[in-house]
């Protein structure tokens, strides 16, 4: 069994990834994995302070699915739609608008669910 056309696959298995990109390469119309070694890496340190300065700005009780979704949503809104390519899908880590712009959507989600204290 092969692959679809033009497949995006996020190898995030660290430090294997489950397939090499190398390998599909020439295959794959965008590829990720959890290693900074390859482009558009995967890591949860795009993600955590943000969610986590946050939650704390806010006040919140918890971390709802909202909140999560808004962290995703400021992370892609990071790659500027003119800089979006193939191999870079993801902000960098050393990104520094990045944890402000996720704490920003975060706490915003926490109101909007009301879960603030």
């Amino acid at each position: 069994m092969g692959m679809a056309k033009d497949p995006v696959v996020f190898a995030k298995a660290n430090p294997d990834p489950e397939i090499r990109p190398e390998l599909i390469q020439d295959v794959a119309a965008v590829i990720a994995t959890g290693r900074s070694d390859f482009p558009n890496q995967i890591n949860n340190v795009l993600a955590f302070p943000g969610v986590f300065r946050g939650a704390l700005d806010a006040n919140a009780k918890r971390v709802t699915e909202n909140m999560k979704v808004a962290a995703a949503l400021a992370i892609a809104a990071c790659v500027p739609e003119a800089e979006l390519a193939p191999d870079h899908i993801i902000p960098s880590v050393f990104n520094t608008v990045v944890a402000p712009r996720v704490a920003a959507a975060c706490a915003e989600a926490a109101r909007a669910d009301g879960v603030c204290r």
